[in-house]
């Protein structure tokens, strides 16, 4: 019997299924050696040497790799085709006893068929330069990790903690926050005007120029002095006529799929996270078992195979015909700072469409693989093409432009149409309006005014992130890889650095707190950066050889003075508590709001010569079980909230979202309530009625 022993329980029946009855397949369920939580687990006297354990919650999986290891003829390695997968197998190797050298590691990039036996066919000696790069990385972090964390919570309070990515990335929120709160708007103004001719065939212009110069109209009365000296006479001046292209996007990457699914489908990023890994590993599709229906789903690279390029093509051409199919195949670059180490996240078969699956799988599947499919079928289509209409209209010294657009040939656009919106400036809203159709026209041509239109606008201070617009700047930026874009911005939230304000990201007070004190003691290190130098540094150990206790010696060395100073120096960054009007019932002292791990709490001003304290009771609902109040509780293991009757013990309800005093119109049983982006949603407990409720104003704006 031979063994392959991979990483998720997920992906076990498929690839099982695929390698036959002579093996044996078995899962370590992810990581199961690390360093150990109990300390620094880090030799610093003794070349940074880490010291291992197994996890505490897996020495049960151990003890059934060392059984199956020990009957098996033969063992494989088929852990994440990553860096993390390849240390997995690494420390498989030293548990197991397994030569590292000697060919046992297999490697796929999807979970089809073919390419499990071809992996399986092709075994090569575990990659100690990968295995060292994210040795470096797990040192790095617990480093930085385990000696920021005693300064900030000496300086402001129990229990936090800070990271190298983690806290680089509240830098930006920050520092975002910053420039909203000092932004200070400037007004303008936009005339448009609206021309015809022939008293026919309507259309808008804007104005552009004003002798020659780009028009700035800064207030009311210098806009009302255009409009004193406007005539009646509009003159087309130029009129450019063209053909335009749009080009297909590239495939997805890990970041670029996880934005997509953030705007397009609502999705936030542990969602997204959760349905790609399912989609990766495999959904049950009836009778045919469990089957993979994407490609990796960890990957900053945009390169497609030779074989997928004509997969795609193949597809296109027998779908859409010809003219839908370019000459040659679209080929995208890659970033320079991508690993390159996988392809784009694409289907691996197009012959399984997002219909034919639709059926077996969840709604979450159904819209990301669809997204998926359509965006790799489209990055091998022709071009859309445009009729692109631009003419320039002379009123004195006044310039006015229209612009015009329309569709000559749809090209990629019949599979997948981005509708990106337009890239907002951070200080002037888009102000040159385009037509549908402009109508034909000629030089000379003499137009008349229906209609002039000035507004009055102010300049607007940059948004807040989001999910989707955050993953985008620690891409940009080069913070973090694919694989921790998503639990870097849910460990900043659920350590309550940043909370929601529908889908924006905001900072909290003690977001800026901690923030604070990194800039302080910190700011060479704690920054963007710093933190994207030290990605191309584990780039250069897994790809050159870089010995990597070289590179966390250097940071070391200068990190540990930083800690001195920072541990010295006396200031504080406390969180003054926020008095209330409720009374302490021991002293007579008024309460205050404090902010604890679980969320906030009261406790007595007169502390330390009143300890008293107590907790804030949120109801969320009545309990569907026995009619008391439903309240809002905290895990102590995970501080995640949750809701429960508070008749406990007598009564053990409990939900992850408040409940409902509204029963579901199906079925009649309880319904939970919960704000998702902005929207009201109402799910029903039992059955799969499920209503979203948008706020009224967002309403009227929908039908504006």
């Amino acid at each position: 019997m031979e063994l392959v022993i991979i990483e998720g329980v997920g992906k076990q029946e498929t690839i099982k299924k695929y390698l036959g009855k002579d093996f044996q397949v078995v899962a370590t369920k992810g990581h199961f050696r690390d360093l150990s939580q109990n300390s620094l687990a880090v030799d610093i006297n003794n070349n940074f040497k880490p010291q291992y354990v197994i996890m505490p919650d897996k020495k049960a999986v151990v003890k059934m790799l060392k059984e199956k290891a020990s009957k098996a003829d033969k063992i494989y390695l088929a852990t994440d085709p990553d860096r993390e997968g390849e240390a997995i197998s690494w420390h498989l190797c030293h548990v197991l006893g397994i030569d590292e050298s000697s060919p046992v590691r297999i490697t796929f990039n999807e979970i089809s068929k073919h390419a499990v036996l071809e992996g399986l066919a092709h075994p090569r000696a575990i990659d100690g330069k990968l295995v060292d790069a994210q040795q470096a990385r797990r040192i790095l972090d617990r480093l930085v990790g385990y000696k920021l964390s005693p300064i900030i919570c000496k300086k402001i309070q129990p229990k936090l903690s800070a990271g190298r990515v983690q806290s680089a990335t509240l830098k930006l929120i920050i520092d975002r926050e910053r420039e909203i709160q000092n932004f200070k708007p400037e007004e303008y103004w936009t005339l448009q005007a609206i021309l015809s001719k022939d008293k026919k065939d309507i259309f808008s212009s804007v104005l552009q120029k004003i002798n020659g110069k780009k028009a700035e109209v800064k207030n009311k009365e210098q806009m009302d002095a255009i409009l004193s000296t406007l005539t009646n006479d509009y003159i087309v001046k130029e009129i450019k006529k063209s053909v335009t292209k749009s080009h297909p996007g590239a495939p997805y990457t890990t970041s670029t799929m996880q934005q997509d699914a953030s705007s397009k489908l609502g999705m936030n990023l542990k969602r997204v996270s959760d349905t790609a890994q399912q989609l990766y590993e495999g959904v049950s599709l009836g009778s045919e078992g469990k089957i993979a229906l994407v490609t990796y789903i960890r990957t900053d690279s945009v390169r497609i195979s030779p074989e997928a390029i004509k997969m795609a093509r193949d597809f296109i051409n027998k779908k859409y015909g010809e003219k839908y199919l370019p000459k040659t195949a679209n080929f995208y670059k890659t970033k320079s700072t991508a690993q390159d180490a996988h392809e784009a996240i694409r289907p691996i078969s197009l012959d399984r469409t997002p219909d034919s699956v639709r059926e077996f799988v969840s709604p979450d599947c159904y819209k990301l693989y669809k997204i998926i499919y359509d965006k790799f079928v489209a990055c091998q289509m022709s071009d859309a093409t445009f009729n692109s209409v631009g003419v320039n209209i002379e009123n004195g010294k006044y310039l006015f432009r229209a612009t015009g657009k329309t569709p000559i040939f749809e090209g990629f656009m019949i599979v997948y149409n981005s509708n990106k919106s337009k890239k907002q400036d951070s200080k002037r809203e888009e102000d040159l309006e385009a037509n549908d159709i402009i109508p034909p026209l000629e030089e000379g041509n003499i137009l008349a005014c229906e209609k002039l239109d000035p507004q009055q606008k102010f300049t607007k201070a940059p948004a807040r992130y989001n999910e989707s617009t955050l993953v985008k700047e620690m891409e940009d930026k080069g913070i973090g890889r694919p694989a921790t874009y998503a639990q870097t911005v849910g460990k900043i939230s659920n350590r309550k650095y940043t909370e929601r304000e529908g889908k924006a990201i905001k900072p909290t007070e003690l977001g800026f707190k901690v923030c604070d004190l990194l800039d302080k003691y910190f700011n060479d290190i704690i920054n963007v950066k710093f933190t994207a130098e030290m990605e191309t540094k584990l780039d250069e150990i897994a790809e050159a050889g870089l010995p990597w206790q070289e590179v966390i010696s250097k940071f070391y060395s200068y990190f540990s003075k930083k800690l001195t100073v920072a541990d010295k120096d006396n200031a504080k960054f406390k969180i003054e508590p926020k008095m209330t009007d409720e009374i302490c019932e021991k002293c007579g002292s008024p309460m205050v709001l404090r902010t604890g791990r679980y969320g906030e709490f009261l406790a007595c001003s007169n502390y330390p010569n009143c300890k008293n304290i107590k907790s804030i009771v949120k109801e969320a609902g009545i309990c569907p079980k026995c009619g008391k109040a439903v309240v809002e509780k905290h895990s102590r293991k995970t501080g995640k909230a949750f809701y429960g009757c508070s008749g406990y013990p007598d009564c053990d309800f409990v939900s992850w979202d408040p409940v409902s005093t509204e029963k579901c119109p199906k079925c009649g049983e309880y319904m939970t309530v919960k704000k998702v982006y902005g929207n009201t949603r109402y799910k029903c407990s039992s059955c799969d009625y499920t209503r979203i409720e948008k706020p009224k104003q967002a309403e009227a704006e929908d039908e504006e």
